[in-house]
């Protein structure tokens, strides 16, 4: 536009304004360009709806890790995060909460997102690298036989260990048919064969038979690979075999541990007990027969509890009529007694 025509438009459209000086203006620019545009504001949204997105998929991840049902979006997640955006924060709850996406269908699709985005970063890895797998065919209560498989690698010059799949075991549980759900599972994810460096089970027939074991079989595929009996397998094999001495001690403390659990009175007064003697803890652990998942806890605990559990007995049940047995088990140094 020339500049006459300019001057022109100005007097007569902006006559209010023909005797502001330049700074007016100025002002009037930054005024102008510090509200926000149409694609700015289409920017600040799909922000707000990227950072709900995200938080759906982390709030999942909690869910998943706590095994807790979906529906507990509803009865706790969502009422919580209400209380402290409007208690805290002093906003709306309504506009935050809406961003954020969290019905059971919703979580239940992150969760198997999730899930499927870590497998398949596991098998990526796995496909250039040499790992080691563990194998255990284990049955659940309702008959179903089920094949778990852990792997151990190095990434990152780190040690990591994941599960690689849980596979169910349609019929039987033999060394081939192990073999074949292992092979199954590595042609889908394209995993070489040749990668596994090493195995280990837990030293049953239909792993580790010389002719018809799954051994045999991974070894016909894979000749150099080295077969291991399992860590902690093996452990349960040796503590199986106590001393005489630990032994008995191990029954004592099974024996007065539930008299007192099995018992729901007598668990709670001992609860109480505990709290009267100012105890760090509260009740007793049962123990597993499995003792490397027990790992010395039961006897740890009825370490600590000594005292109140002998207290307990002695005032409550005149059964147990030779206290001095337990008392017997604890001439030892101060330290907890551990099984595993």
């Amino acid at each position: 536009m020339k500049l006459s025509r300019l001057q022109d438009h100005f007097n007569k459209v902006h006559p209010d304004k023909k005797d502001k000086n330049v700074a007016y203006f100025k002002d009037l620019e930054k005024k102008h360009n510090a509200q926000p545009s149409v694609s700015k504001l289409f920017s600040v949204a799909a922000k707000q709806d990227d950072d709900g997105l995200r938080a759906s998929y982390n709030i999942s991840v909690l869910i998943a890790q706590t095994g807790k049902p979906h529906t507990i979006k509803e009865t706790l997640i969502l009422p919580a995060i209400k209380e402290v955006v409007t208690t805290v924060l002093h906003k709306p709850a309504a506009d935050i909460i809406g961003k954020i996406p969290l019905s059971n269908s919703s979580v239940q699709r992150r969760i198997d997102e999730i899930a499927e985005n870590i497998e398949e970063s596991l098998c990526n890895h796995l496909k250039t690298s040499k790992f080691s797998m563990q194998l255990d065919e284990s049955t659940l209560p309702t008959n179903e036989a089920l094949l778990l498989s852990y792997v151990r690698f190095i990434k990152d010059e780190k040690i990591c260990q994941e599960l690689l799949f849980a596979r169910n075991l349609e019929t039987d549980t033999n060394g081939e048919l192990i073999f074949k759900t292992l092979e199954k599972f590595c042609n889908e994810k394209e995993i070489p064969l040749k990668n596994i460096i090493s195995a280990a089970t837990d030293g049953v027939p239909a792993m580790t038979g010389c002719h018809k074991g799954f051994i045999s079989y991974l070894k016909n595929k894979i000749p150099d690979v080295l077969a291991g009996h399992c860590v902690i397998h093996r452990q349960h094999l040796v503590d199986r075999n106590l001393s005489e001495r630990l032994f008995q001690s191990l029954q004592h403390v099974i024996r007065a541990v539930n008299k007192i659990r099995n018992n729901s009175l007598n668990d709670r007064l001992f609860n109480q007990l505990c709290v009267d003697n100012d105890e760090d803890f509260n009740r007793l652990i049962f123990h597993t027969e499995v003792r490397w998942l027990s790992k010395g806890n039961c006897l740890t605990r009825f370490y600590n509890l000594v005292n109140s559990v002998i207290e307990f007995l002695e005032n409550k049940d005149r059964i147990a009529r030779k206290p001095h047995h337990i008392k017997e088990l604890y001439r030892i140094p101060d330290r907890p007694l551990y099984i595993a």
